[in-house]
């Protein structure tokens, strides 16, 4: 009888993900405390229907420091390494964005997940890296992390990499290091890796001052390396249009040489494609007009698109306005003409009855009504975006970052955050909230918690090529 080939973490492919990938059950966030006097903790979260627990946080992992500002995860593993058949997905790495700790946390336990070791930020900072951002595993066995700022906290853009069983750290990616750092992808297929820029953490740590804008404290390129070489090779300055360029995405498909990156103070969508004499180069195909308003820091509100997300056949492209308080969904079929499909209002700081008054909008007639669900009304704003595998429902949280959250939707630090649930018409576009999902971190045991990115075990992260 012929047996199967061992396989590694991950899949062979996101389409064989999106139609054999099983449902999710558990997802984990970690929840923020900054300022608190507590801990940071990673909640775990029971999203199977059929649980009697659903809906739930069924364990909380809590950390041993203070003021950490866990920002994003990643896996030790993922899908780069599906050949493998000695890699396991079982490690959580979550690194700390406001004092440059790295947690890795065993997930053995899906339920019950354990601390396994601490990255202490002195590590970081003998390498000349802090405020360390986005983790990849990479296919030859190393977590590689994004950082933000130099050894003292002042902007550079840099990666570092961690052996992926000791997690002793194994040097610098590159010693070419850009003006800013955020987020990245690396496409081995085509000897690329693009990363983004955020800003100063000296800058975005205090909060948003739109002075910091004319200051050049935040970043307005994407940064294009040879993978192989690790090598940075160009700067794309996409110009006012593109402060602040964060999350960034290749599509799915392995052979795709085009992505998309949100850029989140003017709430702009630019595509990156590789022209034919191997140079990328990037152009502006969503914007979301500002509205005029009064009450607000600014004469006029940009969208702030501060989370993007692509299906997993790359047919949808999503996005959320933090500031108006809509997640959007885009058809991206033709990537260099995206067509909106599917659009959701859940709160925001233009919703009727609040501080903000509209004075002209190019887009909505009138303000949005506040949306309540089983009761609660949601006070802030959708942010931090995750989808299963296949593409049929959407979770979203509403932290962006304590200081922010503090400065522009201080009512989730007072009441907790909420998790969501958006289902999602994949056949002919269009968005709806899931009436019955609602996870309340406002009722947390130890008091209201702002929850942040949501992570699945079945998430694809970079695919296999």
């Amino acid at each position: 009888m012929a047996t199967m080939a061992a396989q590694g973490p991950g899949y062979a492919s996101p389409l064989i993900a999106m139609k054999e990938g099983p449902r999710e059950k558990i997802v984990w966030l970690p929840c923020i405390r900054t300022g608190s006097g507590k801990p940071d903790y990673l909640a775990t979260v029971d999203v199977d229907p059929q649980s009697q627990t659903y809906c739930k946080v069924v364990h909380r992992l809590y950390l041993p420091y203070l003021d950490d500002e866990i920002h994003h995860t990643g896996w030790n593993t993922c899908s780069s390494c599906y050949d493998d058949p000695t890699k396991v997905r079982n490690r959580l790495v979550m690194p700390a964005l406001g004092s440059s700790r790295v947690y890795i946390i065993d997930i053995s336990s899906e339920r019950n997940p354990k601390l396994f070791k601490i990255i202490e930020p002195e590590i970081l900072t003998s390498n000349g890296v802090s405020h360390p951002h986005t983790t990849h595993c990479l296919p030859n066995g190393q977590v590689m992390l994004s950082t933000l700022g130099d050894a003292q906290g002042k902007a550079k853009g840099s990666f570092i990499t961690f052996d992926s069983y000791t997690f002793e750290h194994t040097g610098p990616w590159t010693s070419m290091d850009s003006e800013f750092g955020y987020d990245y992808w690396y496409q081995p297929t085509h000897d690329v890796l693009i990363s983004s820029e955020w800003g100063c953490p000296t800058a975005f740590g205090k909060g948003f001052d739109p002075k910091d804008i004319t200051a050049r404290k935040y970043g307005t390129h994407i940064n294009v390396y040879s993978w192989s070489e690790r090598r940075l090779l160009q700067r794309i300055d996409l110009g006012l249009e593109g402060v602040m360029p964060l999350e960034i995405r290749f599509l799915h498909n392995p052979l795709a040489t085009e992505g998309f990156v949100g850029c989140a103070l003017y709430a702009n969508i630019f595509r990156f494609f590789r022209k034919p004499d191997g140079t990328y180069e990037a152009h502006k195909v969503i914007s979301v007009p500002p509205k005029k308003v009064e009450g607000w820091a600014l004469p006029e509100m940009p969208g702030i698109i501060t989370d993007i997300i692509i299906s997993l056949d790359d047919r949808f492209l999503y996005f959320s306005n933090w500031a108006h308080g809509d997640i959007r969904q885009y058809d991206i079929t033709d990537p260099e003409h995206p067509k909106l499909t599917g659009q959701i209002f859940l709160g925001g700081s233009i919703v009727k009855g609040g501080r903000v008054k509209v004075i002209h909008d190019v887009e909505l007639k009138e303000q949005p009504d506040p949306v309540y669900i089983k009761g609660k009304r949601i006070e802030g704003s959708p942010q931090m975006l995750q989808l299963s595998l296949d593409g049929k429902r959407l979770y979203v949280t509403d932290s962006l970052f304590s200081p922010w959250d503090k400065q522009f939707y201080p009512e989730i630090v007072q009441k907790g955050s909420v998790m969501l649930q958006i289902d999602v018409d994949t056949v002919s576009g269009g968005l709806a909230l899931n009436p019955n999902f609602l996870v309340d971190f406002g009722k947390e045991p130890e008091g209201p918690a702002l929850a942040h990115e949501i992570r699945k075990i079945n998430c694809l992260q970079i695919p296999r090529w």
